[in-house]
């Protein structure tokens, strides 16, 4: 097999043919009479990272107090990397910081609690700002307290400087033993930097075993306006709880009271988890949004017991040892959850519990066994790597150091199929009898390339046109990877094993410390998600589910951190997955193919383009499951208006098309991927709907844009 570094095109031939395409219609041929593989529904997924996410309606942070209280300054944070966040909410002392004593003797869950001496006449306590809150708005919560006769606590919501500004619940009645105590609050002015304040007032002391507030129209402890956008956006599988996270991490901590479960230290990302999000709350997250739950379990410092278990409390009957637990925990009836992912990302020194690939293969296995012999019906999902997606990794973990904590790897790439670094291989020769889906994760920075004699990514300098390519063309090197498994074991022909692509997403960083990334247009990364669904509808055969890793994290935020619509990629999963989930491709073809773009063959560069061959355009069509409707879906990704005559083999059309364009004006600055910390995400965005009177021959697409047309079909 060769490797090529396609870096030397001349950008002014690229020009000239980007121009001439655009100086004439582009001709889509459409065959209805070819129907492929029915699109799965799961290809529109969303990834929850760590347990407890941004979707859970805790207002608080630390609310079983991990950290020690005091008001010493912050440690820095760690630098580089993903994951690593700012400086985080926390606790301070009300009265000063001898007044605080972290009790380990006592405390009411984790390695302690606080406990307060208060004097008469001195409030003394624990206070959080940062809190962002809304006039008019009620907030519900409740405070775990144990204390000394005679002493009262005031919990108090605090929205302004003066003394009118706050309410305040009184608690006059503690015991000697933790008791909780519902609290209830209304704001009465907006607050960006409000604070929550729990002080006690008379002789003696008293202990905070943990707080919690939330907004009053939480579902089940969730976000009611999250919910509801995510449910409209067409979120229809949820990965959970990792990630990385998941390697370090114990199913068991997030059963039961809320309150009682332990905070642990999170080691995937230097952090805290609470806990508060567990398995059951997960179900029921799935619940409200009616998706499919996906649960990965942890192979990294778990076990295939602990794993076994876990699919028994999940699936097994009530009488089941685990069964009985879940239902101690108010859950009757088994949950059935299908789908099951062998950890994650096994194949990176970056995971906890990493291993080598000649020996994970048989620990794949052994959880695999343990798992089935619970449930033989659950399908599971390898954590699998080819060549390339290690190559393009451990560049990027050299250069741009995604994980500086771990050790670079400094072999040359592309990496072989065959060697240690081809992990998928790997897994497909020694477990492929324990394996219904590859787990393939890609990630991609569209403005870089990788320069294969420099071994390493440099700025691409080339038009949007071609950085919207680099993530499609990721997912067509797992095609032609499979091809190449294929050639290598031809026992594989037949066994039912497809692709999950249970990460993914475009991301943005500078190609080193002393430059920056270059600015990119709104449409830059909406057009680079379409193109990947474009990927999974053209090969629906293969494609059995994909979960964006974003796909959770597209909602627009206010100032205040309340979702109050959808971001262009939440628009880009809602028109398609509105169109397309459950529908039949049908085939595209045209008279330009795609062009090829700059990189390194098997790197971040295929043997063959993505794309369907109507350059500069991408095209997919799918007949909808009654087939009384066709879909097109055409991303144009240039900066002029494009137009193309379509041609329809095999369908009558009928009556008025529907239609759904994404784009933005030209310059517009691309919201934030992370809200700033007062949440602000910019407004939400908007999508154009209109119709024609009748099937047009001919299409006209905006520069930027992505177009959803729907045809009414004649029978």
């Amino acid at each position: 097999m060769k490797f090529v570094s396609i870096w030397c095109a001349a950008p002014v031939l690229f020009a000239a043919l980007a121009g001439s395409a655009a100086a004439q219609p582009v001709t889509v041929r459409i065959d209805a009479t070819r129907p492929g593989s029915p699109i799965s529904r799961l290809v529109f997924g969303g990834f929850m990272e760590p347990a407890t996410t941004q979707v859970w309606a805790e207002m608080l942070a630390d609310r079983k107090f991990f950290y020690e209280v005091n008001s010493k300054p912050e440690p820095a944070a760690p630098a580089g990397g993903f994951g690593r966040r700012g400086p985080r909410r926390r606790w301070l002392p009300v009265g000063g910081d001898q007044f605080v004593v972290m009790d380990s003797k006592s405390p009411y869950v984790g390695e302690w609690s606080p406990l307060i001496q208060v004097e008469a006449g001195t409030p003394r306590g624990i206070s959080q700002p940062g809190i962002a809150l809304r006039a008019g708005r009620a907030y519900v919560g409740r405070v775990v307290l144990s204390g000394s006769p005679g002493i009262k606590v005031d919990v108090s919501l605090i929205w302004g400087p003066n003394p009118e500004d706050r309410q305040t619940v009184s608690l006059a009645k503690l015991t000697g033993g933790y008791a909780k105590y519902p609290l209830k609050f209304t704001a009465k002015a907006d607050a960006t930097q409000g604070r929550f304040e729990i002080t006690g007032s008379g002789g003696g002391s008293f202990h905070i075993g943990a707080a919690s507030l939330m907004p009053a129209d939480n579902i089940s402890g969730f976000k009611a306006a999250s919910v509801r956008l995510l449910k409209e956006q067409g979120i229809e599988i949820a990965r959970w709880p990792g990630g990385n996270f998941v390697s370090a991490y114990d199913w068991r901590d997030g059963l039961g009271d809320a309150d009682k479960r332990p905070p642990r230290r999170e080691l995937a990302w230097n952090g805290m988890e609470t806990n508060d999000m567990g398995l059951d709350d997960f179900m029921t997250f799935c619940r409200l949004l009616m998706a499919e739950p996906y649960i990965a379990v942890n192979t990294g410092l778990g076990d295939d017991h602990s794993a076994a278990e876990e699919v028994e409390y999940v699936n097994g009957p009530a009488t089941s040892p685990m069964g009985k637990l879940r239902v101690a925990n108010g859950h009757a009836t088994p949950y059935g959850v299908k789908i099951w992912g062998i950890g994650n990302e096994m194949y990176g020194p970056w995971q906890w519990g990493h291993m080598d690939v000649t020996q994970y293969p048989d620990k794949h296995n052994l959880f695999v066994k343990a798992m089935r012999k619970v449930d033989p019906t659950i399908k599971v999902i390898a954590s699998s790597a080819t060549p390339e997606e290690l190559s393009w990794t451990y560049i990027e973990n050299r250069q741009l150091g995604t994980f500086p904590e771990r050790e670079a790897v400094n072999d040359k790439v592309p990496f072989a199929f065959g060697t240690k670094y081809d992990w998928t291989g790997a897994l497909l020769a020694h477990s492929a009898e324990y394996i219904d889906y590859l787990g393939e994760h890609f990630y991609g920075y569209p403005h870089l390339a990788i320069d294969g004699p420099g071994q390493q990514f440099v700025e691409a300098n080339d038009s949007t046109a071609d950085r919207v390519r680099r993530m499609p063309n990721k997912v067509q090197m797992k095609f032609e990877a499979w091809e190449e498994y294929l050639k290598r074991m031809p026992s594989l022909k037949g066994k039912d094993i497809r692709f999950a692509f249970d990460e993914w997403a475009p991301r943005n960083r500078p190609v080193s410390a002393s430059s920056t990334a270059p600015a990119s247009s709104l449409m830059l990364n909406p057009m680079t998600n379409a193109l990947v669904y474009h990927e999974f509808f053209r090969h629906s055969d293969m494609v059995a589910l994909g979960v964006a890793t974003g796909g959770m994290g597209t909602l627009a935020l206010d100032p205040f951190g309340e979702a109050i619509g959808l971001r262009m990629e939440g628009l880009v999963m809602k028109v398609l997955h509105d169109r397309f989930a459950g529908a039949l491709p049908v085939a595209v073809s045209g008279d330009s193919p795609q062009r090829t773009i700059k990189g390194t063959v098997w790197v971040d560069l295929p043997e063959r383009p993505s794309g369907s061959s109507t350059y500069p355009l991408d095209v997919v069509a799918a007949l909808s499951a009654d087939r009384r409707k066709l879909a097109i879906s055409v991303v144009n990704p240039t900066e002029t208006t494009q137009e193309c005559d379509l041609n329809l083999a095999g369908v009558r059309t009928g009556g008025s098309v529907k239609l759904w364009q994404l784009t933005a004006p030209p310059g517009s600055a691309p919201a934030p991927s992370v809200p700033g910390r007062g949440g602000f995400s910019g407004p939400p965005a908007t999508m154009a709907e209109s119709s024609l009177a009748e099937a047009p021959r001919k299409l006209t697409l905006a520069p930027a844009s992505i177009t959803v047309y729907e045809f009414e079909l004649s029978q």
